[in-house]
């Protein structure tokens, strides 16, 4: 019964520390071209991501060498986990004759092709356009790679949190485009 009163005293206190909750942010699918190429196993290796960016708060571009935290503005679940499972997705749509799966996904096979992905930088720069940053390497399993290092870049993000998380959909559509063009 002890326990019981200690935690209901801490989370009393909790819900009057007046801390507003935190606004949660996804990114999304964006629609592409369609690809038509053979059936094939497609595997999407877990992506590397900046140490920088691998944390709940949403980073906004580095200024005069600093970079900022959104405090209340956060990532709806990590970003490297929330962005494999949007080029997973991606890459489903454009490439329909793809069996494409993620490798921290339930489902494992011996795949044709493996797609290593991994981000440097995903921020505003000084212009306020976002800035992907990635190295890609698609190769066949068990094969040599073909490495490719990607700098793309959306112009003109919308406001706040909710413009960044809507540009950081549309560059990875463009990285999903990329990679669609590679495997034809």
């Amino acid at each position: 019964m002890r326990r019981f009163a200690q935690f209901a005293i801490l989370l009393s206190l909790a819900a009057c520390s007046g801390a507003p909750p935190a606004d949660l942010y996804v990114v999304q699918a964006a629609p592409g071209a369609v690809v038509t190429t053979r059936p094939i196993g497609l595997e999407l290796r877990r992506i590397g991501l900046a140490g920088y960016l691998d944390r709940p708060e949403i980073v906004r571009g580095p200024r005069d060498y600093r970079l900022s935290v959104e405090a209340n503005a956060k990532w709806a679940e990590p970003l490297g986990r929330m962005l494999g499972r949007v080029l997973t997705e991606d890459l489903v749509q454009r490439l329909p004759n793809a069996a494409v799966i993620a490798e921290s996904g339930a489902i494992s096979t011996r795949p044709d092709l493996v797609l290593e992905v991994d981000i440097q930088r995903l921020d505003l720069d000084s212009d306020g356009s976002l800035v992907l940053l990635a190295q890609t390497a698609l190769r066949p399993d068990g094969g040599t790679a073909q490495v490719r290092t990607l700098r793309l870049v959306v112009p003109d993000v919308g406001p706040g949190a909710a413009g960044q998380a809507e540009a950081i959909s549309r560059v990875m559509g463009a990285l999903a485009d990329r990679v669609a063009g590679e495997v034809r």
